[in-house]
């Protein structure tokens, strides 16, 4: 697939996830056969006012690319300045979220608030291909709610202000994560455009992504919490659509990437914040084994490496006496 002039591998992504899809598990799911990854949600205002906070979370790593910086604002002046910012970063591309649900980005105008607002997003689509030489993509959802499913629209309208792809999750900002998920809102779209469009909504094997695909002819696809504690799932997407033998990955496999992922974690973030992110990515890689119940209360109480070494064995441990 095509993004303006970026040549993107494989048939699905990482979805940009806030507090979750950092910088160790990019790397990871990159790894594994993610097509690209997004940056986490970061505040236009925040960067254009010389937040640091902000601005690190627009840091790219070579290991994570193609890589998107992703911004969130109401505002076209803001946002624009933001991506120049974001330019000199070297990212691969630009995303502009226009689907984020939480009430702290919808809630003051941006994410998905602008499904609501549709001249507002097309000027600040506008605002920011104008202010940058990247390709410029945007997520949104399928509306704001039921009475409002106008994700068509929008689509049409971000296309003709210049952005080189969308994504669309097939769920409105009321339903959050709820199913189901609305699939004929992302044919419409893909029928209604000429730029690519990218399906995203309940992504979580090759199966799902199949149907996805066949139903909704998208370009591509985004996995978001479908890769939570499973970046396998691109290898088995990619084996999948290349008619290759889905893989089967051992307990042991899976969790010498749960331990990887804490150390990158480590690397990146120093200890102590690795180790408490790490309580929820332990949870999720071991969910569904056996005895996971008992070592989920592990996972809440890891505050060092030794911790995750504990939970590793104990899985092992459980498995061997099967």
């Amino acid at each position: 697939m095509m993004i303006g002039n970026l040549k993107v591998g494989g048939y699905a992504a990482l979805a940009p996830m806030a507090g979750v899809a950092d910088r160790a598990m990019r790397e990871i799911c990159i790894e594994f056969g993610a097509g690209y990854t997004v940056g986490e949600l970061t505040s236009a205002k925040g960067v254009s006012r010389g937040d640091k906070k902000s601005a690190a979370l627009l840091y790219c790593g070579e290991k994570e690319r193609p890589f998107a910086s992703q911004l969130f604002g109401n505002d076209p002046a803001s946002m624009a300045e933001a991506a120049k910012r974001a330019e000199e970063l070297c990212p691969d591309f630009i995303d502009i979220n226009m689907g984020c649900p939480a009430p702290k980005v919808s809630g003051h105008g941006g994410g998905a608030a602008l499904m609501k607002d549709v001249g507002l997003a097309g000027e600040i689509v506008s605002a920011v291909t104008n202010a940058v030489k990247l390709p410029v993509t945007v997520k949104m959802r399928s509306g704001w709610d039921n009475d409002s499913i106008n994700a068509v629209l929008l689509a049409k309208t971000v296309e003709q202000c210049g952005a080189a792809a969308v994504t669309v999750h097939g769920r409105t900002r009321q339903q959050m994560y709820a199913p189901p998920v609305n699939a004929e809102i992302i044919k419409e779209v893909k029928a209604a455009l000429k730029i690519p469009v990218i399906g995203n909504g309940d992504i979580t094997d090759y199966a799902s992504a199949k149907a996805m695909k066949e139903y909704t002819g998208c370009d591509y696809l985004l996995v978001g919490r479908g890769a939570m504690g499973n970046p396998f799932v691109f290898s088995e997407i990619n084996a999948g659509f290349n008619n290759q033998p889905i893989p089967v990955f051992t307990l042991e496999q899976r969790l010498a990437v749960l331990r990887r992922q804490a150390e990158l974690m480590v690397e990146y973030k120093g200890e102590r914040t690795a180790m408490l992110e790490s309580r929820k990515h332990a949870s999720w890689f071991i969910k569904g084994m056996r005895g996971a119940a008992a070592m989920r209360r592990m996972c809440g109480e890891i505050s060092s490496m030794d911790d995750i070494e504990r939970i590793i064995e104990k899985a092992l441990e459980v498995s061997n006496s099967l």
